[in-house]
Parts: C-alpha cells; sequence; structure tokens
C-alpha cells in the first residue's frame, strides 16, 4: 500500500502529459483544415500566410527553451516532454480559436 502514492502520481503525469499533446494534436489538425479552406476559397491574406510561416520557428525555440531548461533543473524525462509540448500547444489551441472567427 505504500507504493500506490507514487504510482498514482506517475499516472498522473503521464495522462497530463497524453492529454497535452492529444489537445495539441487535434489543434493542430483544426489549423491546417480552416487555414486549408482559406487558401482554397482565396480568402487567406498576407498576414496569415506570413504568420504560418514565421511563427514556427519561434515555437520551436520556445519548447526547445523549455524543454532545455527542464532538463537543467533535473527534472525527469516525462516532465520535460510536457514542458516541450506547451508552448506548441498554446500557440496551436490560440491558432485554432483566432482562425474560427473569420
Amino acid at each position: 500500500m505504500i507504493g500506490m502514492l507514487p504510482m498514482m502520481f506517475a499516472v498522473q503525469a503521464w495522462q497530463d502529459t497524453a492529454f497535452a499533446y492529444g489537445r495539441m494534436y487535434l489543434s493542430a489538425q483544426e489549423v491546417i483544415h480552416r487555414r486549408t479552406m482559406q487558401m482554397a476559397f482565396g480568402r487567406m491574406g498576407p498576414e496569415e500566410a506570413a504568420r504560418m510561416v514565421f511563427e514556427k520557428p519561434a515555437a520551436l525555440a520556445a519548447s526547445f527553451e523549455r524543454a532545455a531548461r527542464a532538463t537543467a533543473a533535473g527534472r525527469d524525462p516525462l516532465s520535460v516532454a510536457l514542458a516541450a509540448v506547451q508552448p506548441i500547444g498554446a500557440k496551436t489551441v490560440a491558432n485554432a480559436r483566432r482562425l474560427r472567427k473569420t
């Protein structure tokens, strides 16, 4: 019974990480769909086209920085993975919300 609490924390950490990756994946698919539809119907403006290109290196840099900081702090690999996905996930969710309004 003593070993149950750490196991529950480990399960919660895996669940949080899996949920973050799943949310990022679904948001990215929505963004891809909405941008593809904008291109197909000729409604994508130059701002959106530029944003589509330039947002990726910035998100990758933020993700790398968060993962590097987590690694330098001695965090476990699961925490490093969660730290890496959070900036990209936040950007994809924000893009999906913004594109829903157009």
